[in-house]
């Protein structure tokens, strides 16, 4: 039992915020677009540029190009690939 000074992990506190479960669908994409592209556009504008001045004053703009082709990308095939992951992989059990 928690003691009355600590908050059990199930009670809210004033440092955490979480959104509500029915914006995971969008959440879920924003997250996911911006971890990638910043990892592909830094691994690609590297690879073009080569480290050095040019690459840190080129990739922030690479970077917002690319997630703002990814993030839309993203919230229209997700559905679809669910869908073909569904046809791959087995239910889980209940």
């Amino acid at each position: 039992m928690p003691s009355p000074s600590m908050p059990s992990p199930s009670s809210p506190s004033r440092a955490s915020f979480k959104l509500p479960a029915r914006y995971a669908g969008i959440v879920l994409p924003f997250v996911l677009s911006v971890l990638m592209t910043f990892v592909v556009s830094a691994i690609a504008t590297l690879r073009s540029l080569g480290p050095g001045p040019d690459f840190l004053t080129t990739w922030p703009t690479a970077w917002g190009l690319s997630w703002l082709v990814a993030f839309p990308t993203l919230l229209l095939v997700l559905p679809l690939v669910r869908r073909i992951v569904g046809l791959l992989v087995h239910a889980p059990t209940r």
